[in-house]
């Protein structure tokens, strides 16, 4: 019997046409950063719910060693807390009710106070300017003609645009763009393609300095500004990295929240995980929960935290923590702030070992709401994370970044890697990163089963858990008996997160996609 072969090269993305994109490339020649662009590109055309030409977007790469890319832009410089206080009804939720005490402190979800300045497209020509051996015109190819021709809609597809169009309810602008589409209709978006295009001829300036910069300032009605745009620049960082068992998982530091993903992973590592169950399970949630409190504490731009990153992982920091945990009985940290969320994560392996784990993200589905219509370019919400009580870490300043949820992984054994490996989800995303790494790591689960398994989600707003079908009424009892408050969430729902992952064998690479998207995971 011959033993498995496994492919040199491979691509995992929500999208199936946006995998075919990666894929050819590197069929093509191209290598696994040419390949994450390529894909990225056409999967803001064909997922524009998800990600696009005005978000956020960060990576880790490996060349032989980490690298980490921080894509995400800042608050306009004339931003303050008084202006969005008195400018919008903070009093009124994204679903048209009326909010409690509590949530006077949050930004308004929607709306041109929200946007902060985009960061994917000038991370797009930074990763290929170090990496890259393709121009981005030649990898944005199949991206403009799927903008132009367009592509024909999945139910699923169609499905997500019409759960996304209930959100945006008064931007006509967006709506005329998406709404009323159905499965089988052919999406064209000419607007986009042509922005595209521009991008191709003449670089990340176009958008930054030139004609796209200005007719974004007029969409936000000069709330954002053509000079936040040109203030623009992506950053280069040193991944954080963290023991889990043999494993050492590098996350990206602040102002994403990396560091909660760690710190839930390093209070587990001195415990002795139970078999897949209720004890399992428990530990887990508590772990995170810690995390999450301390996200919501202490994460924002590192420039204005107060406590950094490295305290939160010290030892004495996480023994303190792990020592609060009742293996028995549910404890409830002070609440924090839910994080909305959409996002696309994305991974590349190549045939020469350069490997990248990259995620993008409007934040919200199409985002703000707020549509550049002569370029078909729909902003992000991303300032919507900050917080309008000026006594947080993470409160609205001029020119300040937010905290991010946006968080790609990767895992090294004795210094080289092993996993490439993140999700979408917003508040989930750290959280299904544990679950999936208890699976793989301490069960040895092959990662397509690891990321096909059930799956919760704690709300730090709530400390409520929703958790997917899968896990039986006895789990839930038992759960309940210790304290935890559940509910039960359909499978497949997005809030779960789209997880995927590249595990390197012996012989290639093992791709597994997250069936809970329409994505494709592919070799060769």
């Amino acid at each position: 019997m011959s033993a498995k072969r496994f492919p040199r090269c491979g691509v995992a993305t929500p999208h199936y046409l946006a995998s075919a994109a990666g894929l050819a490339t590197l069929a093509r020649g191209g290598n696994a950063v040419d390949a994450a662009v390529a894909s990225n590109l056409a999967l803001g055309v064909v997922a524009p719910y998800f990600c696009g030409y005005g978000g956020d977007l960060f990576a880790i790469v490996w060349d032989g060693e980490l690298h980490g890319y921080l894509g995400s832009g800042r608050s306009p410089a004339a931003a303050s807390i008084d202006a969005v206080r008195a400018d919008v009804d903070t009093d009124v939720d994204i679903d048209g009710g009326t909010t409690d005490d509590t949530d006077r402190d949050r930004m308004p979800a929607l709306g041109p106070h929200t946007v902060t300045v985009p960061g994917a497209i000038a991370g797009w020509f930074d990763l290929l300017d170090r990496w890259g051996s393709r121009s981005f015109g030649e990898l944005a190819e199949l991206a403009i003609r799927f903008a132009r021709d367009g592509f024909e809609l999945t139910e699923r597809g169609a499905q997500s645009i019409e759960w996304s169009c209930l959100l945006y309810e008064g931007f006509d602008v967006l709506l005329e763009a998406y709404r009323g589409l159905h499965a089988g209709d052919v999406l064209r978006q000419p607007e986009l393609a042509a922005a595209i295009e521009l991008l191709a001829r003449d670089g990340p300036a176009a958008y930054y300095e030139g004609p796209i910069a200005d007719a974004i300032e007029a969409s936000t009605s000069g709330t954002l500004t053509a000079g936040d745009l040109a203030a623009h620049e992506g950053r280069w960082a040193r991944p954080l990295v963290a023991r889990y068992r043999d494993l050492e998982i590098a996350e990206l530091p602040p102002p994403t929240q990396g560091v909660t993903a760690l710190e839930a992973l390093r209070i587990l590592d001195g415990c002795v995980l139970p078999v897949d169950g209720v004890e399992r399970h428990h530990l887990l949630i508590e772990a995170l929960k810690l995390a999450l409190a301390d996200r919501d504490e202490h994460v924002t731009d590192p420039d204005a935290m107060r406590v950094h990153a490295g305290e939160l992982l010290d030892d004495r920091w996480i023994d303190r923590l792990r020592a609060t945990i009742d293996p028995r009985l549910a404890k409830a940290p002070e609440a924090g702030l839910a994080q909305l969320g959409g996002t696309a994560y994305l991974c590349f392996a190549d045939a020469d070992g350069l490997l990248v784990s990259l995620i993008q993200s409007n934040f919200l589905a199409f985002g703000s709401g707020v549509r550049v219509p002569a370029w078909g370019i729909n902003l992000n919400n991303r300032g919507s994370s900050f917080s309008l009580d000026p006594a947080r870490v993470n409160a609205l300043a001029p020119s300040k970044l937010p905290m991010h949820t946006l968080i790609p992984a990767m895992g090294l054994r004795d210094g080289a890697p092993q996993l490439v490996f993140g999700t979408m989800g917003a508040d989930a995303q750290a959280q299904v990163q544990v679950q999936l790494l208890a699976r793989i790591v301490d069960d040895g689960a092959d990662p397509q089963d690891a990321l096909d398994g059930a799956r919760w989600r704690i709300d730090p707003g709530t400390w409520r858990i929703r958790a997917e079908p899968g896990f039986g009424a006895d789990w839930f009892e038992a759960l309940t008996g210790r304290g935890h408050a559940l509910d039960r969430a359909g499978w497949g729902d997005p809030d779960m997160g789209h997880a995927h992952a590249i595990a390197r064998t012996s012989s290639g690479y093992a791709v597994a996609t997250d069936r809970r998207a329409e994505g494709a995971a592919l070799g060769l």
